[in-house]
């Protein structure tokens, strides 16, 4: 069978999901990868895949540019003889699955990595995105054989809005985690808090740094660690006003890394206080797979993560003193927060290893 796999940007798509490429691939299927970063051909082809460039502008809505991407997945599709459609991303799960459709392709299942930016705000531009993106979604998943769902938060919203049936849903847990290469690490000797993240707003990076503020004043030696690199757009931290953080000694900022994993060794708490509309956030998954507890917020895609008071607990969204609560909380009883990591693990294995969403994924699309 030949499938293809469409992607936006490729990075992350090959850190968590090549382990599925590879799987659909020992299943002696042809997979053809899209996505709109270049540079990866080499990597592409030693998993036995290969790679087109699709230029997927992620930013606004153009409609003479998305036509032309329709047209570009619909000639690839007819090409390739392309039997199965497999999407990830907003504009290849909308573009991709009506181009499918159109080029007559019988199996389509895009995948909703979380709502994102459209369904998070209520201003006048959020609500114009919003029945803009809403509209082009029922259009693709009337096109589509199922549709993959990171949570059950956002399958739910899309049936209330009547944009899909709710028999065409199928919620999967996230991405999944790569147990191998997340493995469990020791507690560090001196208890810390780390957040790995894009600098966003919607990320909660301010509540976390105000809560580090508050957490500061009463435990001044609690180290604050913050991971991620800075976000140009507008929904980005300032720079500037992270540097303030940085010169009076609240946050210990790392930039960007690659070795996520290391760093996470130096944390006893993972902490991700999110408002975006999240799948589920890999980062947190990554956390729980070296056995730290969890503190995010209590919405779509994060709350999957925490059973509260076990793993970890979930705050309420945009509120860094309740956030600042269970951070000395968990200061003060740090016994409890090992024990916390340690079920985190367990949720880890029981839930969310990629081996089981895999499988879930390729028996659904019966591939």
């Amino acid at each position: 069978m030949n499938i293809l796999v469409n992607s936006g940007r490729v990075t992350p798509f090959l850190e968590t999901r090549n382990k599925l490429i590879k799987r659909i691939i020992k299943n002696e299927h042809n997979v053809t990868l899209t996505g709109f970063q270049t540079g990866y051909e080499n990597e592409i082809e030693k998993i036995g895949a290969s790679f087109v460039e699709m230029p997927v502008n992620r930013a606004g809505l153009n409609p003479l540019r998305d036509l032309k991407l329709v047209l570009k997945y619909f000639k690839l599709i007819k090409k390739s003889k392309i039997h199965l459609v497999h999407s990830y991303t907003i504009k290849p799960n909308i573009y991709g699955s009506i181009a499918a459709r159109l080029a007559g392709v019988k199996q389509i299942y895009p995948t909703i990595n979380g709502l994102g930016y459209a369904y998070t705000g209520n201003d006048f531009k959020n609500r114009i995105v919003r029945i803009v993106t809403s509209i082009l979604y029922k259009v693709a998943f009337s096109c589509s054989t199922k549709v993959f769902f990171q949570n059950s938060d956002d399958a739910r919203e899309m049936v209330n809005r009547h944009l899909i049936r709710p028999e065409k849903c199928v919620v999967i847990a996230g991405s999944g985690i790569d147990l191998v290469k997340f493995c469990e690490i020791e507690q560090p000797e001196k208890f810390s808090f780390i957040m790995v993240t894009r600098l966003l707003k919607s990320k909660g990076v301010y509540e976390y740094l105000e809560a580090a503020r508050i957490v500061k004043g009463k435990y001044n030696d609690i180290e604050m660690y913050l991971v991620g690199p800075i976000d140009p757009n507008p929904n980005g931290v300032k720079e500037e006003e992270l540097q303030a953080f940085i010169d009076e000694g609240i946050i210990n900022y790392l930039g960007v890394s690659t070795e996520v994993h290391k760093l996470l060794g130096r944390s006893s708490v993972f902490v991700l206080p999110s408002y975006y509309r999240e799948g589920v956030p890999h980062s947190i998954l990554e956390a729980m797979a070296t056995g730290r507890a969890i503190l995010t917020t209590d919405s779509p895609g994060c709350r999957e993560t925490v059973k509260n008071g076990i793993n970890g607990f979930l705050v309420p969204t945009k509120d860094s003193k309740a956030l600042s609560e269970k951070m000395i909380w968990m200061i003060e009883n740090q016994t409890a927060v090992k024990e916390m990591g340690k079920e985190s693990l367990i949720y880890a294995k029981e839930r969310f290893d990629v081996k089981m969403v895999n499988e879930h994924l390729m028996s659904t699309m019966e591939i």
